[in-house]
Parts: C-alpha cells; structure tokens; sequence
C-alpha cells in the first residue's frame, strides 16, 4: 500500500483543537489516513503518542512566539 501526502495548508483561526476547542497549531496526519487537530498544549501533551501513529506532523506553534509583521530575520 502507497500512502500519499499532499502539502498540509496553513492552520487558521478557524481550525480548532480536537481536544479542547482552542486555536489549532499542529496537524497530525494519521497513518490511517484520518486527521486530528491539536492546540500548543494538547500537542505537547499527546506528542510522544502521536509520533506512534501519525504519518506526518504539521507544527506551526512557532506562530506563538512570532512578532507580528516582523521578517523571519528580524525574529532571530
């Protein structure tokens, strides 16, 4: 069986946490195909159990500490 990845979208305001309804900054692609969409804390907390079973992990909590309107070099 061939799995097959398309690139992930970016995560927006509208994309909530599976767990507790926050705003969603981690996409786990499941290797069962399915998806499931976590919140910073959320995502910490089940990461050790998702990497057992996720085909592909989308993590934008980078996006937390990001200076709105800054370049990426302006943040370093």
């Amino acid at each position: 069986m061939t799995t097959v990845l398309t690139s992930a979208s970016p995560l927006t305001a509208a994309d909530r946490c599976d767990r507790c309804g926050a705003q969603a900054y981690l996409r786990v692609v499941l290797l069962s195909g399915g998806e499931l969409l976590f919140c910073a804390h959320h995502g910490r907390k089940f990461e050790p159990e998702l990497k057992k079973i996720a085909a592909e992990i989308q993590d934008e909590t980078e996006r937390l500490t990001a200076v709105p309107g800054a370049s990426p070099e302006e943040e370093r």
